[in-house]
């Protein structure tokens, strides 16, 4: 299983990053870092620098054909940034585009409204896209984990860093990795 990550060159919410990774990793997967620029990223713990980590490859050098799915952590600067880069949005889009799954925690629906992409679909998020969620054709829950099926991409999200344990515990399973 070829997992991307796609996050910001700053902002990334540090534990929305790092949980399901290492979910990946203790799986036996190897995930890969995307950004929209070369070198590291600078996550966060909430408004606190954490720590950087190396890019692996960036949205111009990659595509989501060298993937077999995407993973988008939250934070509220990450997603903000990303939906404003038309490579990173075209970059999402393209799982969707191809029926890859998805999953996407916190504020990373933002990313997703912006590719089009959650219209006819039932979501959770931050409880503050809910309006956006909403305005975008999307059906808005307040569950720890939503999987969606709706379309030929399976989409999966989550709230908040509480539900990260459930979140990566589904996003294994839809993505048929054996723990």
């Amino acid at each position: 299983m070829r997992t991307a990550f796609l996050v910001a060159p700053e902002g990334v919410e540090q534990i929305e990053l790092t949980s399901p990774w290492e979910a990946l990793v203790a799986a036996g997967q190897t995930p890969r870092l995307v950004s929209t620029a070369e070198g590291t990223v600078q996550a966060f713990d909430h408004l606190d620098k954490a720590d950087t980590f190396p890019v692996d490859v960036t949205t111009a050098q990659t595509s989501a054909a060298d993937f077999d799915a995407l993973v988008l952590p939250g934070g509220v600067a990450n997603p903000d940034f990303l939906r404003t880069d038309p490579g990173a949005v075209a970059f999402v889009r393209g799982f969707f585009d191809a029926g890859k799954p998805v999953a996407a925690i916190c504020h990373a629906p933002w990313t997703l409204i912006e590719a089009d992409v959650v219209r006819g679909r039932t979501l959770t998020s931050w409880p503050s896209l809910r309006t956006d969620v909403r305005n975008a054709g999307g059906t808005w829950v307040d569950e720890e984990v939503v999987v969606c099926r709706a379309a030929p991409s399976t989409l999966i999200t989550s709230r908040k860093p509480d539900d990260l344990t459930a979140f990566g515990k589904t996003l294994l399973h839809e993505f048929g990795v054996s723990t």
